[in-house]
């Protein structure tokens, strides 16, 4: 639990941190998601001891960590967390087995309980075989895997990892993330889990936390964030390709704009001073005036690009001078340059007031 967590560093007047109240139940995994510098690596840094917070307090379970108020701070080393850094950090000069059991060496834990222990978690994670290597005879993926069993070994009660996935190849990626996965269902640990790949969030996590500029923007579930943005930010940090935004408010005269107002101005939604935004797997293409009704957004597009991404097209339009995306894991059957018909459910319309804020729908 954090309350009121704020971090300044130096005396400065920006806050990397500010008024950051998080909520994490025992065996969330939580993925913290923001661009690089909006404080959630500062964040995490807080809860593992490393960073003291200027203002707040973090409380896990009963025991306070840290409060800035009651003078309390508990070190790292004490508060029984493990770390997963991005570099890895192993120690060059020791084996993979001297590595992972080198934490409970520190608990003077005997050799032979030390070493079933470390053999156990190898085991799990695959790296039994190469417990008599150097890091530097490793792959990234096998380096990246005796740093999780380094801290598994351990059996911490929270887990913490700093984008431990950055350096790693797109298929070294998805296999640690589905490795991930079975540890926290096995281990049942509370993870909290830093990174600014949107879908590394999506898939791993139980609840994302969105950080902009030091400030939480929305907490939620992967689907809750992704079908209910509560701003403009999310809505646009979360999603590839990205959201649509069509603007509605004054200056928009756009004939996009003018049809989109007498839409929602028919279906009771009007008048939005903001924008509406479209998700591109939102849109559906072809003949479709059967499907036409009071609740769907319709009207006609001319395709001026069609990328395929491998299995699935991203199909750029024009709509009334405005240029918008949709995407499909079917083939298209229309060419570039050729017009189509398109429409939109009006559940799907995102609609936000002129402060970017999420309006009813």
């Amino acid at each position: 639990m954090l309350r009121g967590i704020e971090k300044r560093y130096g005396g400065s007047a920006t806050a990397s941190v500010r008024n950051l109240d998080l909520d994490i139940s025992d065996g969330e995994f939580l993925c913290v998601l923001g661009p690089s510098g909006c404080g959630k690596t500062t964040t995490l840094r807080m809860i593992a001891g490393l960073e003291h917070p200027t203002a707040g307090e973090i409380q896990v379970g009963e025991q306070v960590f840290d409060s800035t108020k009651a003078g309390i701070f508990v070190p790292p080393e004490k508060r029984g967390m493990g770390f997963v850094f991005q570099s890895y950090a192993l120690w060059p000069h020791l084996t993979v087995q001297d590595n992972i059991d080198f934490g409970l060496t520190l608990r003077r834990m005997d050799r032979k309980t030390r070493q079933a222990a470390a053999g156990e978690v190898m085991e799990k994670l695959g790296i039994a075989k190469y417990r008599d290597r150097y890091p530097s005879d490793l792959s990234g993926g096998q380096q990246q895997r005796v740093a999780l069993a380094r801290m598994l070994v351990m059996q911490p009660n929270v887990i913490l990892m700093d984008e431990p996935l950055s350096n790693l190849d797109a298929k070294l990626r998805l296999e640690m993330r589905a490795e991930l996965k079975r540890i926290h269902l096995e281990s049942g640990s509370t993870i909290i889990f830093v990174t600014h790949d949107q879908w590394e969030a999506m898939t791993l996590a139980t609840t994302i936390a969105v950080m902009r500029e030091g400030t939480l923007q929305q907490l939620g579930s992967p689907e809750n964030i992704y079908n209910r943005p509560c701003n403009r930010f999310v809505a646009e940090f979360v999603g590839s390709p990205p959201m649509n935004f069509i603007e509605l408010g004054p200056g928009a005269d756009s004939a996009l704009s003018d049809s989109l107002r007498t839409h929602l101005d028919g279906a009771g939604l009007g008048p939005c001073q903001g924008s509406a935004g479209i998700r591109p797997e939102s849109i559906r293409l072809g003949n479709l005036s059967e499907a036409v009704s009071a609740t769907t957004y319709s009207g006609q597009a001319t395709a001026t690009g069609i990328m395929p991404t491998g299995g699935n097209w991203i199909i750029e339009l024009t709509v009334a001078g405005e240029k918008l995306f949709a995407t499909t894991n079917i083939s298209p059957r229309i060419q570039v340059g050729e017009q189509t018909g398109f429409l939109v459910d009006q559940a799907d319309l995102h609609l936000f007031n002129a402060d970017g804020n999420r309006l009813p729908s």
